[in-house]
């Protein structure tokens, strides 16, 4: 049988934004998007995900910088980046250009540098949702990671969204390096978070045997890849448990993590994903996206869906009635 895609409805919510489909980009895998546009038109995305952006230019960490893993890859690019003020002049313009929904990925050494770059934000035309990179040194407290704590977790999006009008949704990017990724969702969420992205990448090094030293300049990296999915799945399936349970208001969650695939895209979905970023996988296939968005639509309706949303966190529902007939 063939299957007629356009029939199916691959519609995405995500708080008071409207997708026309799920799929993004991820952080820090395509910059803004530029090159990605030469082999398809990033504006037949969901939503292109800019790489985090903080205050000033940033040249970024000592190379070697990328090391390459049995399933994946580790990063340790330091969010080399233009600055904020380059990001608008320059990034931003492009993307309202070639009219592609912008999420604003942002990251900051403190409260106020988060807040500053949100406020930086909050009136430009173009900005479809701010994404926060809270997986980022705090150098108040310590160099302890935003994401890795529930107070300084909340601190930064109590901060960035009281200077977000309420028409741009705020998504708070989730770590899994912690112990109870529900406990730091919730602090986010009451907060004023909008929606969650999970997950960010986790902390890995990989030791060169022939040197026999660390093969990145800055010891660590963050691993994403394939490797990684299970965990994504993990961490979308407990937070989306605890909504279901009544344990933190329900909330949209943005899956992110190790997709290939459509298959893959739609295992976060079944988790409780109501959109999709793609990422490592661009590195060398940088059509995927547009790809996995259309098999997420094939796979969507060779079950028996007619609209994408209906997907999201069906799993939950499956196992409780099947839990519910023993």
């Amino acid at each position: 049988m063939t299957l007629d895609v356009a029939t199916v409805d691959m519609t995405a919510r995500i708080g008071s934004l409207t997708l026309p489909n799920p799929l993004m980009t991820a952080s820090g895998c395509a910059a803004a998007g530029r090159e990605l546009h030469q082999f398809f038109d990033v504006g037949e995305l969901g939503a292109v995900v800019t790489k985090s952006v903080m205050t000033a230019p940033r040249s970024g960490r000592d190379t070697p910088r990328m090391a390459e893993t049995d399933s994946g890859m580790l990063n340790s690019i330091g969010l080399q980046g233009p600055g904020i003020d380059a990001f608008v002049e320059k990034d931003l313009a492009w993307l309202r250009e070639v009219g592609a929904r912008a999420v604003v990925s942002i990251a900051g050494s403190s409260v106020q540098e988060f807040r500053d770059l949100a406020a930086r934000l909050a009136d430009e035309p173009g900005v479809a949702a701010i994404e926060v990179n809270i997986s980022c040194p705090n150098v108040a407290n310590r160099g302890l990671v935003f994401a890795c704590e529930p107070t300084s977790a909340a601190s930064v999006v109590a901060a960035v969204r009281a200077v977000l009008p309420p028409t741009i949704p705020l998504l708070a990017k989730l770590s899994p390096d912690v112990t109870d990724i529900v406990e730091i969702a919730a602090a986010c969420v009451s907060a004023g978070a909008d929606g969650l992205t999970m997950i960010n990448t986790l902390l890995g090094i990989s030791i060169d045997v022939d040197r026999m030293r660390p093969r990145l300049a800055g010891l660590t990296g963050g691993l994403s890849g394939p490797a990684v999915r299970p965990v994504a799945v993990r961490c979308i399936w407990q937070v989306q448990a605890a909504m279901l349970a009544g344990r933190l208001p329900t909330v949209p969650i943005v899956g992110v993590g190790g997709v290939r695939t459509g298959l893959d895209a739609l295992e976060l979905v079944l988790a409780g994903a109501c959109a999709v970023q793609v990422g490592t996988v661009a590195f060398h296939d940088p059509s995927a996206p547009l790809r996995v968005r259309d098999e997420l639509a094939k796979a969507v309706q060779e079950r028996g869906f007619s609209s994408f949303m209906d997907a999201v966190g069906h799993a939950h529902r499956v196992l409780a009635t099947a839990e519910g007939t023993r």
